[in-house]
């Protein structure tokens, strides 16, 4: 932990802008280190800019805060060019190629950052009163402060989550008076932070609004946001790298104690799964829902549903949005992604790709894997036709309705809705430039001679949470709302922890009508544990066992939540990334440098990935390392 004086955290915490009609500019503040205690807690301004200030606990999300501080760049669906190593991504791309160490910057310091906010949510929570002079009642005052309960907690969360071992002292303020000795502790077991949380989430859930009236309160916590990261927390903490791991037998503090407890402990499942469902009724209970838009025949439309999704706001029907994010500004947001993802021909950086793996992961239209005999997939060659379907989505040729053109080549063709919105592949369309993509070696959007950084690795560009009209060439960027989870989320964290916690065939089945209910908003065949014809037209069968559902789980999770800062939560948690290809050795996509068709489609590696065990925890940054002698390092970090 840090060992500077409590008076210089709070000062840097006090912050002067008033609180306005915004929730974005109620939460985005500048500091003001001019203010003392006695200034803050008798002025309505101060006391809401010192909750802005605690209120930094939350991040942005990753898909606006992929440069240097973002975790999903170290799995395996982004591909950022490894050029732009040089400028912004200097401490996100040398980890992927196995340069991390316990010297490694990251600006996503959790360890640094946390402690401080947190701090800062005691002092506020141990010091507001009413004013209702100044429009502070004491319902606002006791808002507040259950607010701040969920707030620490979820600090405390995010720094266990990504560190494992931390230095934990819950509800402590040091005195002014403090000797280092006060802060200079040790870490704590895993188990014991996840307890607290637990306790502080739910029992701020339990008096907090689901929603808020005063649309100036929307980005404030929630009963549902709380509950939303609460279920997310207990997933994992049942999961294999943290429940019973036997990697972690010589993770010990100071004081021996294992911080992963090594005994597996199946009610842990059951837990996340009691808490998943919570989450799920009081949302549902309060309005939530999956976000759907219909065909004229009162169909669901897949197309337009997973599109925007990720562009409509809460005020514009998106109903999904369970943990919004207001801070910060919603168009420089929208600009950061457009950069990264767009082509060079209208002003984007060109170079934000995706691995091959997760282009093969996206199902065909009919709901089955590529891999499988009855998915109608095919490689190579070019389709002879328009696909053409039932949809008001004009973003696959310029046209409604129609989803790929007549010499689209054909591992494009015949994909479920999902994959048209989530990948700009060579020959989709770009309807910011009224055109297609193209992606050959010094073609327009490939220019490799001038420009190498910033064009695609390997004949892929991030197309998911874009809108597809957006163009900053012309300024023409629309502003949207940020958010961290949606239901969706909770839907498969349910479904994956019922299945985890109740090996029985009443389990599985409410765990299957979740996963089905993503999958019919994505317009994708549902699953069923009937025997039914491989070519039935509703249904696909799967086998009624917890392998055959936890693989469907798994593969589900892949595509929906693909970009949206889960994938390497789950591939930690599930012990899977040493498995996983792309993360171990050769990454693949096109070929890049093809001058011709015959040469630019074809699986190519295009990098090499370095993978170590050590990679699944952050390590404590050798600063806070060496000043305090009571930590120990991560597992299998070199001290």
């Amino acid at each position: 932990m840090k060992t500077l004086k409590i008076a210089k955290y709070f000062a840097a915490g006090l912050l002067a802008v008033t609180m306005t009609t915004s929730c974005s500019d109620y939460l985005d503040k500048e500091p003001d280190t001019e203010l003392d205690m006695s200034m803050v807690f008798t002025n309505r301004d101060k006391v809401y800019s010192m909750l802005s200030y605690v209120y930094n606990i939350i991040h942005q999300p990753d898909k606006y805060r992929l440069i240097d501080d973002g975790y999903e760049v170290f799995a395996d669906d982004l591909a950022p060019s490894r050029r732009w190593e040089q400028w912004n991504w200097a401490n996100t791309v040398p980890k992927i190629f196995g340069q991390w160490t316990i010297n490694s910057r990251w600006n996503g310091d959790l360890w640094a950052g946390m402690p401080r906010y947190i701090r800062h949510g005691y002092i506020l929570e141990q010091n507001i009163k009413a004013l209702p002079d100044q429009d502070i009642p004491q319902k606002e005052v006791d808002n507040i402060k259950n607010e701040i309960r969920f707030l620490t907690a979820y600090g405390w969360w995010q720094m266990a989550e990504a560190y494992g071992g931390i230095p934990f002292k819950p509800n402590y303020i040091a005195p002014t008076d403090f000797t280092l000795s006060d802060l200079m502790i040790g870490q704590s077991k895993f188990d014991d932070v996840v307890d607290y949380c637990d306790k502080e989430m739910l029992e701020a859930a339990n008096a907090l609004p689901a929603s808020y009236d005063d649309p100036a309160k929307y980005g404030r916590i929630t009963k549902i946001m709380a509950l939303t990261v609460r279920a997310r927390m207990l997933l994992f903490a049942a999961s294999p790298l943290v429940n019973g791991n036997p990697w972690y037998n010589n993770y010990r503090n100071k004081e021996g104690q294992q911080i992963f407890s090594q005994s597996y402990d199946p009610k842990k499942w059951v837990k996340a799964a009691e808490a998943c469902k919570l989450c799920i009724d009081e949302a549902e209970k309060a309005g939530y829902q999956l976000y759907k838009e219909y065909n004229d025949d009162g169909t669901v439309d897949p197309f337009m549903s997973t599109y925007n999704v990720h562009i409509k706001r809460w005020s514009e029907g998106n109903r999904e949005i369970t943990f919004p994010v207001t801070k910060g500004n919603a168009y420089s947001a929208a600009e950061g992604l457009l950069i990264w993802s767009t082509v060079r021909e209208a002003g984007g950086g060109n170079g934000l790709g995706l691995y091959q793996g997760l282009v093969d992961a996206f199902f065909t239209k009919n709901g089955l894997p590529i891999s499988d005999a009855n998915s109608n997939y095919h490689e190579e060659g070019f389709s002879n036709a328009v696909d053409r379907r039932d949809t008001k989505w004009e973003y696959g040729t310029g046209k409604p309705g129609e989803i790929t053109s007549a010499r689209t080549y054909n591992m494009y063709c015949n994909r479920e809705p999902r994959f048209y919105n989530a990948v700009t592949y060579n020959g989709a369309w770009l309807t910011y430039l009224n055109r297609k993509a193209d992606m050959m070696y010094n073609h327009v959007d490939n220019i490799r001679s001038s420009s190498p950084h910033d064009a695609p690795q390997n004949g892929y560009l991030v197309r998911k949470a874009i809108c597809m009209t957006d163009n900053i060439q012309t300024g023409n960027v629309t502003a949207r709302q940020g958010f961290i989870y949606r239901l969706a989320f909770t839907y498969l964290d349910y479904a994956e922890a019922e299945n985890e916690a109740y090996d029985n065939a009443e389990a599985r089945s409410s765990a299957l009508e979740y996963l089905n209910r993503i999958r019919e908003r994505a317009g994708v065949r549902q699953y069923t544990f009937d025997n039914v014809d491989a070519l039935n037209e509703d249904y696909i069968h799967i086998d009624n066992t917890q392998e055959a559902l936890r693989k469907a789980i798994r593969a589900e999770r892949r595509v929906e939540l693909c970009f949206e800062d889960n994938r390497w939560y789950d591939i930690r948690r599930w012990k899977d990334a040493e498995n996983l290809p792309e993360m171990t050795g050769d990454g693949y996509g096109m070929n890049s440098e093809g001058t011709t068709a015959a040469n630019f489609y074809k699986r190519t590696v295009f990098q090499h990935r370095i993978w170590k065990r050590q990679y699944y925890w952050m390590p404590v940054y050798i600063d806070e390392y060496e000043k305090n002698p009571n930590l120990v390092q991560g597992p299998f970090w070199v001290d």
